[in-house]
């Protein structure tokens, strides 16, 4: 790989990861882009944009990916020339950095390096820098670490494998070169922020334990990056959260009560995105539970994409949270079986910034979803909150079933308790939307609330509160 003679382990693509400095601020690079075939770069230079870089030029190259070094290599040889020879006002005078539309190999990624001498990020490389610049908490920085190491990881052994292979002078057969002293010191690293990561696990389960021996729900928010999970959470909870439009802007889970509903608990979390490595994913897994173990999740999707986009998008959160992170088999019916109450099913699909499409668009949308057997969504604009109080009764409506009315009874000979604190116990177990005292001193209520709860209200209080 490219490295300053001063300093032989820094990876080309890895930010410095091998040496303990990742560099967070990318802003003002200048980058090439290599493409092999006609592929669509669209979301990946947004990807690029995100972090303050600009491509300066596209490099096409027609045909399959070469798998020892992903252009030709005469091209490749072409593009280092050029880089070398670029002065003054080139564009590629400036040019640090070369991009590949790809997930490249350990053999693609040592081999271009050697032939550039240019820091070189694949796909995977782009998202861990993107990852690195927005990580802001323990948590997250973390998961980005593990992802790192184990990335470059795999640069390093091929490059371990490059120098070992065949006869090499000074290298002895009990030998240990630099480079494995240095995956030895990445794997003590790994082990050590695993058992950290496994803390920070242990410690969010035992939340979620708590939330459920409380009796309160949760309602988890997916979908591919930039969706609008963080603009619904807001929206539904009230409560500040990074809002951008940007992709992975949020890398770390954000709990917060939504609003009017003591018992209701939202979780926004990292989105996703196609072709992510198992690896990568995997490091984040623990952050995803919070949003993939509720009892309700929201799957979001921009209703302003393409149909092709749309279903492109859609697909990819299927396989991600169902076949990836569960190891289930995903086929038409799964998972949703059409013999269930539909107010029973788990699962709400969200259509979020209509305000951004047209009506005929959004029927298009609305198709798009149900040809690919997700359940009918609902759709919503977090700007305009078009839609918000339907889906908020939705919300309400799985996890509660029907709304119930209650009549609290003055006090008796059998419960002298004053009404005022059964009315509290109410507020403090259910969502209230309708509260009216009586001549006769009773007070009817309409609430949203857990079987569960209101046994446990109606064995309190006996002979107090009757169901209309």
């Amino acid at each position: 790989m490219a490295k300053a003679p001063d300093d032989p382990f820094v990876v080309a693509g890895s930010g410095g990861v091998v040496i303990g400095e990742a560099r967070t601020n990318h802003e003002g690079r200048k980058a090439v882009l290599l493409v092999r075939g006609e592929e669509d770069t669209t979301e990946f230079v947004a990807l690029v944009a995100t972090m303050g870089i600009s491509i300066v030029e596209v490099v096409e190259q027609n045909g399959f990916p070469d798998p020892r070094t992903y252009f030709g290599k005469g091209r490749l040889q072409d593009v280092a020339d050029e880089r070398r020879t670029a002065v003054g006002q080139h564009p590629w005078a400036k040019v640090d950095l070369v991009l590949l539309h790809t997930n490249a190999t350990p053999r693609q990624l040592v081999n271009i390096s050697q032939t550039l001498g240019l820091e070189l990020w694949d796909r995977v490389r782009l998202l861990l820098a993107l990852f690195t610049s927005h990580a802001s908490s323990v948590e997250a920085k973390t998961q980005v670490r593990i992802a790192q190491l184990q990335s470059d990881r795999t640069v390093l052994r091929e490059l371990v494998h490059q120098q070992t292979t065949g006869e090499r002078a000074g290298y002895g057969g009990g030998g240990v070169t630099a480079l494995q002293n240095v995956l030895g010191n990445i794997g003590r690293e790994l082990t050590n922020l695993r058992k950290r990561q496994a803390k920070q696990a242990n410690a969010q389960r035992e939340h979620r334990r708590q939330r459920l021996r409380s009796g309160a729900f949760t309602v988890g928010l997916v979908g591919y990056t930039n969706a609008g999970k963080s603009s619904l959470f807001h929206l539904l909870s009230g409560k500040k959260v990074l809002v951008e439009d940007q992709l992975f802007s949020t890398l770390e889970t954000t709990v917060g009560r939504m609003e009017e509903s003591p018992r209701v608990l939202l979780a926004d979390t990292i989105g996703f995105i196609d072709n992510i490595p198992n690896a990568t994913l995997s490091a984040f897994k623990a952050t995803l539970a919070e949003a993939l173990e509720a009892d309700l999740t929201l799957v979001l999707a921009d209703a302003s994409d393409s149909p092709l986009e749309l279903e492109r998008k859609l697909l990819t959160t299927r396989r991600e949270v169902f076949e990836r992170m569960y190891g289930e088999t995903v086929d038409e019916e799964f998972p949703w079986d059409e013999s269930l109450d539909p107010y029973h099913q788990s699962m709400i699909v969200v259509l979020t910034k209509i305000d951004q499409t047209s009506s005929e668009a959004l029927e298009e949308a609305f198709a798009t979803v149900a040809a690919l057997g997700f359940p009918p969504a609902l759709a919503i604009s977090s700007h305009s909150s078009q839609g918000l109080e339907i889906l908020k009764t939705a919300i309400l409506h799985r996890l509660f079933g029907d709304q119930i009315e209650l009549i609290l009874l003055p006090p008796n000979d059998s419960s002298n308790d004053a009404i005022e604190r059964i009315v509290s116990e109410v507020y403090n177990i259910s969502m209230v939307t309708e509260n009216s005292p009586q001549a006769d001193g009773s007070i009817h209520m309409t609430v949203w609330v857990a079987h569960a709860a209101l046994e446990q209200l109606k064995s309190k209080w006996s002979g107090r509160i009757d169901i209309k």
